[in-house]
Protein backbone atom coordinates (compact mmCIF):
# COMPACT_ATOMS: atom_id res chain seq x y z
CA UNK A 1 0.00 0.00 0.00
CA UNK A 2 1.51 3.30 -1.08
CA UNK A 3 0.72 6.88 -0.08
CA UNK A 4 0.64 8.97 -3.23
CA UNK A 5 -0.28 12.60 -2.69
CA UNK A 6 -2.20 11.77 0.49
CA UNK A 7 -4.15 9.00 -1.22
CA UNK A 8 -3.74 5.46 0.08
CA UNK A 9 -3.70 2.81 -2.59
CA UNK A 10 -3.57 -0.96 -2.50
CA UNK A 11 -2.35 -2.95 -5.48
CA UNK A 12 -4.16 -6.21 -6.14
CA UNK A 13 -2.93 -8.64 -8.79
CA UNK A 14 -5.25 -11.20 -10.37
CA UNK A 15 -3.25 -13.26 -12.83
CA UNK A 16 -1.65 -10.83 -15.27
CA UNK A 17 -4.07 -8.02 -14.38
CA UNK A 18 -3.22 -5.41 -11.76
CA UNK A 19 -5.86 -3.36 -9.95
CA UNK A 20 -5.16 -0.16 -7.99
CA UNK A 21 -7.70 0.29 -5.19
CA UNK A 22 -8.11 3.82 -3.85
CA UNK A 23 -8.50 3.06 -0.15
CA UNK A 24 -9.03 6.72 0.69
CA UNK A 25 -12.04 6.95 -1.61
CA UNK A 26 -13.42 3.59 -0.44
CA UNK A 27 -13.05 4.60 3.21
CA UNK A 28 -14.70 7.99 2.67
CA UNK A 29 -17.57 6.33 0.80
CA UNK A 30 -18.26 4.00 3.71
CA UNK A 31 -18.13 6.92 6.13
CA UNK A 32 -20.70 8.75 3.98
CA UNK A 33 -22.94 5.66 3.99
CA UNK A 34 -22.62 5.41 7.77
CA UNK A 35 -23.54 9.10 8.16
CA UNK A 36 -26.56 8.63 5.89
CA UNK A 37 -27.74 5.66 7.95
CA UNK A 38 -27.25 7.68 11.15
CA UNK A 39 -29.16 10.62 9.69
CA UNK A 40 -32.00 8.34 8.59
CA UNK A 41 -32.18 6.75 12.03
CA UNK A 42 -32.13 10.07 13.88
CA UNK A 43 -34.69 11.64 11.52
CA UNK A 44 -37.19 8.80 11.96
CA UNK A 45 -36.43 7.68 15.52
CA UNK A 46 -39.16 9.79 17.15
CA UNK A 47 -41.30 10.97 14.28
CA UNK A 48 -44.34 13.08 15.14
CA UNK A 49 -47.03 15.07 13.36
CA UNK A 50 -45.14 18.16 14.57
CA UNK A 51 -41.69 17.19 13.27
CA UNK A 52 -38.42 17.84 15.07
CA UNK A 53 -35.56 19.49 13.18
CA UNK A 54 -33.98 16.39 11.58
CA UNK A 55 -37.38 14.95 10.71
CA UNK A 56 -38.30 18.26 9.08
CA UNK A 57 -35.12 18.29 6.99
CA UNK A 58 -35.64 14.68 5.93
CA UNK A 59 -39.27 15.24 4.99
CA UNK A 60 -38.36 18.40 3.06
CA UNK A 61 -35.70 16.64 0.98
CA UNK A 62 -37.82 13.55 0.32
CA UNK A 63 -40.91 15.62 -0.49
CA UNK A 64 -39.12 17.99 -2.88
CA UNK A 65 -37.31 15.34 -4.89
CA UNK A 66 -40.28 13.00 -4.95
CA UNK A 67 -42.33 15.91 -6.30
CA UNK A 68 -39.70 16.64 -8.97
CA UNK A 69 -39.63 12.98 -9.98
CA UNK A 70 -43.42 12.90 -10.13
CA UNK A 71 -43.48 16.01 -12.35
CA UNK A 72 -40.98 14.48 -14.78
CA UNK A 73 -42.13 10.85 -14.83
CA UNK A 74 -45.71 10.82 -13.59
CA UNK A 75 -47.23 9.47 -10.39
CA UNK A 76 -46.89 5.76 -11.17
CA UNK A 77 -43.22 5.87 -12.24
CA UNK A 78 -42.39 8.18 -9.35
CA UNK A 79 -43.31 5.37 -6.97
CA UNK A 80 -40.58 3.25 -8.59
CA UNK A 81 -37.83 5.81 -9.20
CA UNK A 82 -38.55 8.44 -6.53
CA UNK A 83 -36.79 6.63 -3.64
CA UNK A 84 -33.69 6.04 -5.78
CA UNK A 85 -33.57 9.70 -6.82
CA UNK A 86 -33.77 10.83 -3.19
CA UNK A 87 -31.04 8.35 -2.17
CA UNK A 88 -28.81 9.53 -5.04
CA UNK A 89 -29.14 13.18 -4.02
CA UNK A 90 -28.49 12.48 -0.34
CA UNK A 91 -25.44 10.34 -1.12
CA UNK A 92 -23.98 13.02 -3.40
CA UNK A 93 -24.77 15.78 -0.90
CA UNK A 94 -23.03 14.03 1.98
CA UNK A 95 -20.14 13.00 -0.29
CA UNK A 96 -19.58 16.62 -1.32
CA UNK A 97 -20.07 18.05 2.18
CA UNK A 98 -17.71 15.68 3.96
CA UNK A 99 -14.74 17.61 2.55
CA UNK A 100 -15.63 20.49 4.90
CA UNK A 101 -14.49 18.30 7.81
CA UNK A 102 -10.71 18.55 8.44
CA UNK A 103 -8.69 15.58 7.15
CA UNK A 104 -11.69 14.25 5.21
CA UNK A 105 -11.82 13.96 1.43
CA UNK A 106 -14.81 14.00 -0.90
CA UNK A 107 -15.34 10.62 -2.63
CA UNK A 108 -16.49 12.62 -5.66
CA UNK A 109 -12.93 13.91 -6.22
CA UNK A 110 -12.11 10.36 -7.34
CA UNK A 111 -13.36 9.96 -10.93
CA UNK A 112 -14.42 6.38 -10.21
CA UNK A 113 -17.26 7.58 -7.96
CA UNK A 114 -19.04 10.03 -10.32
CA UNK A 115 -18.35 7.73 -13.27
CA UNK A 116 -19.95 4.78 -11.44
CA UNK A 117 -22.98 6.90 -10.55
CA UNK A 118 -23.19 8.13 -14.14
CA UNK A 119 -23.14 4.54 -15.42
CA UNK A 120 -25.78 3.59 -12.87
CA UNK A 121 -28.03 6.40 -14.13
CA UNK A 122 -27.33 5.37 -17.73
CA UNK A 123 -28.30 1.74 -17.10
CA UNK A 124 -31.36 2.78 -15.08
CA UNK A 125 -32.57 5.20 -17.78
CA UNK A 126 -32.25 2.63 -20.56
CA UNK A 127 -33.87 -0.08 -18.45
CA UNK A 128 -36.78 2.31 -17.87
CA UNK A 129 -36.92 3.02 -21.62
CA UNK A 130 -37.08 -0.68 -22.53
CA UNK A 131 -39.71 -1.30 -19.85
CA UNK A 132 -41.85 1.62 -21.04
CA UNK A 133 -41.55 1.15 -24.83
CA UNK A 134 -40.74 -2.50 -25.26
CA UNK A 135 -37.47 -3.65 -26.81
CA UNK A 136 -38.54 -2.94 -30.41
CA UNK A 137 -39.82 0.51 -29.57
CA UNK A 138 -36.64 1.25 -27.65
CA UNK A 139 -34.38 0.23 -30.56
CA UNK A 140 -36.53 2.23 -32.97
CA UNK A 141 -35.68 5.49 -31.18
CA UNK A 142 -32.04 5.17 -32.29
CA UNK A 143 -33.09 5.32 -35.94
CA UNK A 144 -35.04 8.55 -35.57
CA UNK A 145 -35.54 10.95 -37.23
CA UNK A 146 -33.79 9.06 -40.07
CA UNK A 147 -31.99 5.71 -40.14
CA UNK A 148 -28.45 6.91 -40.79
CA UNK A 149 -28.55 9.01 -37.59
CA UNK A 150 -28.22 5.80 -35.54
CA UNK A 151 -24.42 6.09 -34.96
CA UNK A 152 -24.81 9.71 -33.83
CA UNK A 153 -27.62 8.75 -31.48
CA UNK A 154 -25.45 6.04 -29.94
CA UNK A 155 -22.57 8.48 -29.48
CA UNK A 156 -24.97 10.97 -27.94
CA UNK A 157 -26.14 8.45 -25.36
CA UNK A 158 -22.56 7.51 -24.45
CA UNK A 159 -21.65 11.21 -24.21
CA UNK A 160 -24.30 11.69 -21.51
CA UNK A 161 -22.36 9.42 -19.14
CA UNK A 162 -19.11 11.27 -19.78
CA UNK A 163 -20.76 14.68 -19.49
CA UNK A 164 -22.59 14.08 -16.21
CA UNK A 165 -19.62 12.29 -14.60
CA UNK A 166 -16.88 14.74 -15.59
CA UNK A 167 -19.02 17.75 -14.66
CA UNK A 168 -19.28 16.55 -11.08
CA UNK A 169 -15.67 15.32 -10.92
CA UNK A 170 -14.26 18.51 -12.46
CA UNK A 171 -16.08 20.87 -10.13
CA UNK A 172 -15.22 18.97 -6.95
CA UNK A 173 -11.61 18.26 -7.95
CA UNK A 174 -11.15 21.86 -9.14
CA UNK A 175 -12.32 23.15 -5.78
CA UNK A 176 -9.91 20.85 -3.94
CA UNK A 177 -6.99 22.00 -6.08
CA UNK A 178 -7.82 25.68 -5.50
CA UNK A 179 -7.99 25.12 -1.74
CA UNK A 180 -4.67 23.26 -1.78
CA UNK A 181 -2.89 25.96 -3.78
CA UNK A 182 -4.23 28.85 -1.68
CA UNK A 183 -3.39 26.97 1.54
CA UNK A 184 0.25 26.79 0.49
CA UNK A 185 0.29 30.43 -0.60
CA UNK A 186 -1.05 31.96 2.62
CA UNK A 187 -0.07 29.18 5.04
CA UNK A 188 -3.65 28.18 5.94
CA UNK A 189 -4.34 31.35 7.92
CA UNK A 190 -7.50 33.08 6.71
CA UNK A 191 -8.94 32.17 3.33
CA UNK A 192 -8.92 28.33 3.24
CA UNK A 193 -11.67 27.87 5.89
CA UNK A 194 -13.94 30.09 3.78
CA UNK A 195 -12.96 28.21 0.64
CA UNK A 196 -13.66 24.86 2.30
CA UNK A 197 -17.13 26.04 3.30
CA UNK A 198 -17.82 27.53 -0.15
CA UNK A 199 -16.72 24.58 -2.25
CA UNK A 200 -17.82 21.79 0.05
CA UNK A 201 -21.18 23.20 1.11
CA UNK A 202 -22.42 25.63 -1.54
CA UNK A 203 -20.82 24.20 -4.69
CA UNK A 204 -21.28 20.66 -3.33
CA UNK A 205 -25.01 21.24 -2.93
CA UNK A 206 -25.35 22.72 -6.42
CA UNK A 207 -23.46 19.84 -8.03
CA UNK A 208 -25.47 17.20 -6.16
CA UNK A 209 -28.69 18.88 -7.32
CA UNK A 210 -27.53 19.19 -10.94
CA UNK A 211 -26.37 15.56 -11.12
CA UNK A 212 -29.64 14.31 -9.65
CA UNK A 213 -31.78 16.47 -11.94
CA UNK A 214 -29.88 15.32 -15.02
CA UNK A 215 -30.46 11.72 -13.97
CA UNK A 216 -34.19 12.41 -13.71
CA UNK A 217 -34.16 14.09 -17.13
CA UNK A 218 -32.30 11.15 -18.73
CA UNK A 219 -34.89 8.73 -17.35
CA UNK A 220 -37.76 10.97 -18.49
CA UNK A 221 -36.32 11.19 -22.03
CA UNK A 222 -36.12 7.41 -22.29
CA UNK A 223 -39.63 6.69 -21.03
CA UNK A 224 -41.35 9.36 -23.19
Amino acid sequence: MDEIGGIYQMIVSVGDTTFHLNLTSIGMTWIVIALLLLFGYMATRQSHIMPHSLQLVGELVVGQFYSLTESALGKEKAKTYGPLVVALFMFLLFSNWIGAIPHMQEPTTDLNTPLSLGLMGFVLAHYAGIKAKGFKGYIKTYFEPIAFMMPMNLIGEAAKVISISFRLFGNMMGGSIIILVVSYLIYSLILPPFLYAFFSLFIGTIQAFVFTMLTIVYIAVQVD
